[in-house]
């Protein structure tokens, strides 16, 4: 457990601390429909979830602690956001709620972390004084979501890594990652140690975080929606159903399982990698299909942007007016995004499926 403040809980909001903090102060969800005074808050919720939909930054507490009715705000804001999110009953929502507000906690954890005292086992840390405390209070949230220890380590002017993280934390998280500083050849590695930037430390562990908030926010229970409360509500599930409606992956049979495995991943809305999204638009286009046809499967992306989809689109559509080539298959295999079958025997390129005889074995 990890004992926080008023100000710590408004930090970070989605830790099981911060959840009692509704129950305590004893109010019920018909009273923030109904009492005036109380309101404001909802509405503060509602505006949250909006923000995160609309895929635009609010502004919370800044770079430093907040406090008194601030911190209040913030911490009901965001577990009012959770209440209303169950009642509309949107996945759609929730999972753009979870990545901003993931987002968030990434960036303040990494303003945390950057304070931690040299020389310092930050992940066993007791706490000491209130400034040992916040100084060292992102090292221990990483190591109570995540069980990563990170350890300062003192500064490395060559490199910027100032903490590190047991080798085996490392690999299994750093393979997610296709960069080429992420293979572990090319990291610092000292005493069963990898060094890494504060941004590298935090970023090691973000698909964790994500997935915290998310079966935070999808355990908590639905409750009936009260009287007052059904305005938020509504207007939450109108504005999901209207922006972002099921996509239809595509069902083709000429199409391998490696871009049929894209689509279904984009059709559950769930968040597929860069190298994902480039397989399955650059064979779509390849395939005939125009951006207006492809632009509909990325909408339910937990990152979707219109304006960033169309861009890239028209981009990889028109390189020196005849586009950019889908990935081979074995730079697919090694993304980790192939799922061969039996019938991707014979072809060197996604493309080919169905349009070749076997021949040297390859994948799709």
């Amino acid at each position: 457990m990890i004992t926080l403040g008023p100000d710590e809980m408004a930090r970070y909001p989605f830790l099981a601390e911060s959840g009692a903090y509704l129950r305590d102060a004893g109010f019920t969800l018909e009273q923030f429909g109904t009492d005036p005074d109380l309101r404001r808050l909802l509405d503060g919720a509602e505006e949250r979830v909006m923000a995160a939909a609309r895929g635009e930054a609010r502004r919370a507490g800044g770079a430093g602690a907040l406090s008194g009715d601030a911190a209040t705000f913030e911490v009901f804001s965001f577990l009012l956001a959770v209440v209303l999110l169950r009642m509309a009953g949107r996945p759609s929502l929730v999972r753009r709620f979870a990545l901003r507000e993931a987002m968030e906690a990434e960036r303040r954890l990494e303003q945390d972390l950057r304070h931690i005292v040299p020389g310092r086992d930050a992940a066993s840390a007791a706490g000491g004084r209130r400034r040992s405390g916040e100084k060292e209070l992102a090292a221990r949230i990483v190591g109570s979501l995540t069980g990563v220890r990170i350890v300062a380590s003192g500064d490395d002017a060559a490199s910027g890594a100032t903490f590190a993280v047991p080798v085996a934390d490392y690999v299994e998280r750093s393979g997610r990652f296709h960069e080429r500083e992420w293979k572990l050849v090319n990291r610092g590695v000292s005493a069963g140690l990898v060094r890494l930037t504060a941004h590298e430390a935090i970023r090691l562990v973000r698909a964790e975080l994500g997935n915290h908030i998310s079966s935070s926010i999808l355990s908590a229970k639905a409750p009936p929606v009260p009287p007052g409360l059904e305005g938020p509500v509504g207007r939450l599930s109108a504005y999901a159903d209207r922006h972002f409606p099921r996509p239809v992956a595509p069902k083709d049979a000429a199409d391998p399982p490696c871009v049929k495995h894209a689509a279904a991943v984009l059709e559950r809305g769930e968040n597929l990698p860069h190298s994902g999204r480039f397989l399955l638009a650059t064979f779509l286009l390849r395939r005939g299909r125009s951006v207006e046809q492809i632009a509909p499967l990325f909408r339910n992306a937990p990152d979707y942007s219109e304006r960033v989809t169309m861009y890239q689109l028209n981009n990889l559509a028109t390189k020196d007016g005849t586009g950019y080539s889908c990935p081979s298959c074995d730079k697919v295999r090694g993304q980790g995004l192939c799922f061969a079958t039996p019938e991707c025997d014979g072809i060197v390129n996604p493309v080919q499926f169905g349009t070749r005889a076997a021949a040297p074995p390859g994948g799709g």
